[in-house]
């Protein structure tokens, strides 16, 4: 909850040192979010109810996802709630419920961008199903924590065609999932390229500085399963101890921190596509994904027999 905005920031400011600006600091994105807070919420008119309970349900998915997901420890009291299906389906609650905000504004942009993320939602979703069922067959289970357990157990997985293939098709989804570059930027205000920044226009205050931190959250979140489910040494185990707890927070930190600077540092060099080839290239996950699974279900039957 604390270090999301912080992920942003420190992406911000890898990039404005590789294109040769001072940047404002890894800080700022709490600074807006202060800022943010101090001001005064702004209703629309003729909107409904959908409008306001929007930021507070793509707020409250995420923090269930945060909460189950196995990001310091692989077992938690929650962790029968981390099942592949149910984060995914909170993921698409939490984007369903901004969609419909934008929507209930009328006005053209909220709908422009309520659409574009429908589009890109119905193509990530089941990607990210495919991707980690892929995972979930020579592990035997869709579970997130026994997912992570059975890497720890079975290093050399990591290196199978079926990880490399269901690797390769996360990162792509978790790149339109969180609004990154190529599929949006998450720092253009022009009109005809929007993507979530339209669905947010008529947002201002308290309601803003939610969706903002939620929206950081889920980047946060999902880089930090994208490492634990590929790279989970130094996260704790079943029954940690304090120590094995604190071991587990400076490492997820420090892969989250790892991973986000190389994703801003790549940003650097990616021009937005335009918008009719993004389901192309969200399809070539979906396909990268598709392969994943039979190449899983294929040596995982040849390993049995």
């Amino acid at each position: 909850m604390a270090g999301a905005p912080l992920v942003v920031g420190v992406m911000r400011q890898v990039r404005a040192r590789a294109e040769g600006r001072a940047g404002a600091g890894i800080g700022q994105p709490w600074r807006d979010l202060r800022k943010q807070l101090r001001k005064q919420s702004i209703t629309p008119v003729a909107t409904t109810l959908v409008f306001v309970a929007a930021p507070l349900v793509l707020a409250a998915t995420t923090l269930v996802i945060a909460a189950v997901a196995p990001l310091v420890a692989t077992g938690s009291p929650l962790d029968a709630a981390a099942d592949l299906f149910t984060v995914v389906g909170l993921l698409l609650v939490g984007t369903v419920a901004l969609a419909l905000g934008g929507i209930d504004t009328g006005t053209a942009f909220g709908g422009m961008g309520a659409s574009r993320e429908t589009v890109i939602a119905a193509l990530v979703e089941p990607t990210i199903l495919l991707s980690v069922f892929a995972l979930s067959i020579p592990g035997g289970s869709s579970n997130l924590g026994a997912l992570v357990s059975n890497t720890l157990d079975h290093p050399g997985q990591v290196l199978s065609l079926s990880a490399v293939l269901a690797a390769a098709a996360l990162v792509i989804v978790i790149i339109a999932e969180t609004g990154r570059l190529p599929v949006d930027n998450p720092a253009t205000h022009l009109e005809l390229t929007m993507v979530h920044e339209a669905m947010v226009l008529e947002y201002a205050g308290p309601r803003l500085a939610l969706i903002e931190w939620a929206s950081a959250m889920r980047l946060t979140v999902l880089l930090a399963l994208l490492v634990n489910l590929f790279v989970p040494w130094g996260i704790a185990g079943s029954a940690p101890s304090a120590a094995e707890v604190v071991i587990g927070v400076g490492a997820i930190a420090a892969k989250v921190f790892v991973l986000a600077t190389l994703l801003a540092f790549g940003e650097v060099f990616l021009a937005k596509l335009r918008l009719f080839r993004v389901p192309e290239l969200l399809a070539g996950s979906f396909l990268l994904a598709l392969l994943a699974v039979t190449a899983a279900s294929f040596f995982t039957s040849r390993g049995g027999s």
